[in-house]
This record gives C-alpha cells, sequence and structure tokens, in this order.
C-alpha cells in the first residue's frame, strides 16, 4: 500500500495536507449539493444506475456530465459526446498550464493523478495560497493541493452516489424536476438556522402548496415574495428586540 501511494502520490507534510483540508471544508457543501443535483439528473435523464456511477467516477466533471447528458439521451454519436465534453472542460486546459510549473518536475503517474484531481475550487484556492511563491514544487504545496483535493473528491463523489441512488428510486417520469428540488432543498437548510429565514422558508412552502393551482405558475411568485416580506420583517422586529435601551443619565 505504502509503495503504491508513493507511487502516485508526491511526498508531503501533513501539516499542509491538514491546511488543504480545512480551506476547502467551507466549500464542502456547495460541492455536495451539486454533485447530488448532478447524479440525480444523470439517471432521471435516462442513464442506469451502473452507468451514472460508471461515470461519476472517471469523469469527475459535473459540467461536462450535464452536458452531455441530453445528448447521450437521444442516442447522439459517440464523437459528438466527446466533442461537447472536451469543449465544456477547456477550462481545465488552462488550469492545467497554470499549476503546470509547480508539478512539472513530479513523475508522470503523479502528475496524471494531480491533473486527474484538478478542479475548479481546488485551482483557485491553490493559486491564492501560493500563486506569489517563489520556489515552486515544493512539499507543502502538494500537501495543501492533496488536501484540498481530498475534500473536493470525496463530497463530490459521495453526493453523487447518493444522487444516482435516489435518483434511481423514483420514477423516471419526474424528471429533472427531482434534482431541482433537491437542489433548493440542499440550500435551504443551512440558511434555516436563524429564525427569519426559518419564518420566511415556512410561509413561502405552505403558500406554495395552498397556491399551486393558480395560472401561469404565478403561486410560486406570490409566496416567495411573501416568504421574503415575512423574512425581513421578522429580521427587522428582532433587530429592535435586541436594542437595549440606554439608561437615562442620572441627575447631579
Amino acid at each position: 500500500m505504502k509503495a503504491l501511494r508513493a507511487r502516485f502520490f508526491a511526498p508531503c507534510p501533513h501539516d499542509s495536507y491538514r491546511e488543504g483540508v480545512r480551506s476547502m471544508m467551507p466549500l464542502a457543501l456547495a460541492i455536495s449539493v451539486w454533485g447530488l443535483v448532478t447524479g440525480v439528473a444523470m439517471v432521471n435523464g435516462g442513464m442506469t444506475v451502473p452507468g451514472a456511477l460508471i461515470v461519476t467516477f472517471f469523469v469527475f466533471a459535473g459540467s461536462a456530465q450535464l452536458a452531455t447528458l441530453p445528448l447521450l439521451a437521444v442516442g447522439a454519436p459517440l464523437p459528438v459526446v466527446w466533442v461537447t465534453a472536451l469543449l465544456v472542460n477547456l477550462r481545465f486546459v488552462i488550469f492545467a498550464a497554470a499549476s503546470r510549473r509547480y508539478f512539472v518536475k513530479l513523475p508522470w503517474q503523479q502528475r496524471l493523478l494531480a491533473g486527474y484531481l484538478n478542479g475548479d475550487l481546488g485551482f483557485a484556492l491553490f493559486s491564492r495560497r501560493f500563486g506569489d511563491a517563489t520556489e515552486l514544487g515544493t512539499p507543502e504545496q502538494f500537501g495543501f493541493f492533496y488536501g484540498g483535493a481530498t475534500v473536493n473528491w470525496v463530497a463530490w463523489q459521495l453526493s453523487s452516489y447518493v444522487g444516482i441512488i435516489i435518483g434511481g428510486l423514483f420514477p423516471t417520469e419526474w424528471g429533472f424536476e427531482l434534482a431541482a428540488a433537491l437542489a433548493l432543498v440542499a440550500v435551504l437548510i443551512p440558511m434555516a438556522n436563524k429564525f427569519p429565514a426559518a419564518v420566511g422558508i415556512l410561509v413561502t412552502g405552505v403558500l406554495a402548496v395552498y397556491t399551486a393551482s393558480m395560472p401561469m405558475r404565478l403561486g410560486l411568485v406570490v409566496s416567495v415574495l411573501i416568504g421574503g416580506s415575512v423574512a425581513v420583517a421578522a429580521d427587522v422586529w428582532r433587530s429592535r428586540s435586541e436594542v437595549q435601551p440606554e439608561p437615562e443619565p442620572s441627575a447631579a
């Protein structure tokens, strides 16, 4: 196991690896939401569960997966699918070119794995951390890269697998609406940790149910507007209640 790890991973200190993990952890929720939605969309778009699992592991690029999904659903020729994925992921060529000077001295196996793990968020964090470094290709830089990449990869794979399994349990007729609903729920749950947001979300949800029969889906607009107004009003009320009146100066 150690020999395999040494073959594909550049040596790095634990401190820099943990620093990379800490830097990426705040972004893990956003990565998981995107992975969950992508997993559900692939299965509900017509892809089999085993096929979606394989694509998620080897492609590891949500934008390419979603861009090629409609083409696969209509039976487009594979060269068209490949070209579409290539065009969507051209930004990774820029990422690789900008990161090359840090990894160029590594063996090809380690460079190949680093290229596979190099993602949008990881590249942004790495560039911000070491963009002005005078010494390139240090163990500290490798550790930071691997730490962030590990969080990114694990969050994406696990959430995608959950989305694929969930998508396989529900009727395919639900299509992308299921993915959109899950994404909305995943985004709203962390926001509901404060009283005004929780009240606004609750009011919006209740009104959305009762106004679902309105024409042109105006019920959703009305529900959001009223729910947002309630949240703002609750926030103002809470702010005023927290303001303590200043004591009046005592007469001399």
